[in-house]
């Protein structure tokens, strides 16, 4: 295969790895790890009869990716630490969400930054605790302070100074220049309380949460990833009653039924995922450009179709806000 479809196969159906040749073996684990996928196939591939040199990099992917779920687990334990005098309702998002709330979705999941969803009117008393607690600016530039502070969905990235970790600090979950204007408050209101007093959205929130960063805010570099998220997501709650009749609600309520919509369908032409098909619809031609862009991968793991590649990039841009906002921004950076 001349793209990510190898990866896919071997995510949908783990055993259809066994006996693959040295070459494929390369190519499965190039893209695999090109698109942060390592981790969840290494879990996905435990127990079968592989190489015994591939055995031993999927043991070390397993062990790396689960010492990375315990970090990100108490970095979320410091952020509560430093917020819970605040009494307000800190949710986990994405990959450290899915970990701690004990998901499919977070086995083997690659987590970056801890990322956090708090109400808007908190946020200056959030910031201070935080930074009173050792984090401290990213960008103490005051252009982009202001960007983020005027128009984004979140604070400007703060750093521990001594743990070295990120946290990103969200109101809401797309930028305020943005088309769709998704129901922080709903959100909030509807979050799910963990036992250690964190929270993580409701079933149906995080899977539009997931559509949205793949199909509304951004140019889906790491779309695989995302579209596994959302099949795992499916697969857990997919078979509560009322399920897809609440996620169609919410996806409306939010904005965001068309991303909604292409990813149900996306994640059951790449995963064979099992989807309500009257919220998912027909497909289009747009669906085609969008797998087209998620498999843009080489046997290397190198990126391919760079045509396509900058037309969602530009795409991206153009979500996040108006023609003639977005020519200043990109002529400021560019004159800085």
């Amino acid at each position: 295969m001349s793209d990510a479809r190898l990866l896919l196969q071997a995510l949908r159906d783990p055993a259809s790895a066994v006996g693959l040749d040295n070459r494929r073996w390369t190519a499965l684990i190039s893209v695999a790890r090109a698109e942060s996928l390592l981790g969840a196939l290494a879990h996905r591939l435990a127990g079968l009869s592989v190489p015994a040199e591939i055995g031993r990099l999927l043991g070390d992917a397993r062990r790396d990716h689960d010492f990375a779920r315990t970090q990100a687990l108490w970095e979320a334990e410091m952020a509560r630490r430093a917020l819970a005098p605040l009494g307000v309702p800190v949710i986990l998002l994405k990959g450290t969400a899915y970990a701690a709330a004990g998901l499919s979705a977070g086995q083997g999941r690659s987590i970056g930054d801890l990322d956090i969803l708090v109400p808007r009117a908190d946020l200056d008393a959030v910031q201070d605790a935080l930074l009173a607690a050792g984090w401290e600016w990213v960008k103490p530039d005051a252009y982009d302070d202001l960007y983020y502070r005027r128009w984004m969905h979140e604070l400007p990235p703060l750093i521990h100074r001594e743990r070295d970790r990120m946290i990103d600090v969200h109101h809401t979950i797309l930028p305020l220049t943005a088309r769709p204007k998704p129901d922080a408050g709903a959100m909030i209101a509807d979050s799910v309380a963990l036992p250690n007093g964190l929270r993580v959205l409701a079933p149906e929130d995080m899977i539009v949460h997931a559509a949205c960063h793949l199909f509304a805010d951004g140019d889906l570099a790491g779309g695989l990833r995302n579209l596994w998220d959302i099949d795992r997501l499916l697969r857990a709650f997919g078979d509560e009653i009322g399920f897809w009749s609440r996620l169609a609600d919410r996806a409306k309520r939010h904005g965001l039924r068309r991303e909604v919509s292409r990813a149900l369908r996306l994640a059951r032409r790449f995963y064979d995922t099992p989807v309500d098909r009257a919220l998912a619809g027909k497909g289009s031609l747009a669906d085609r450009l969008f797998a087209a862009r998620l498999l843009a991968r080489n046997g290397w793991g190198q990126g391919t179709r760079k045509g396509l590649r900058l037309a969602f990039y530009i795409r991206s841009h153009w979500l996040r806000m108006p023609p003639l906002m977005l020519a200043r921004h990109l002529l400021v950076k560019a004159s800085r």
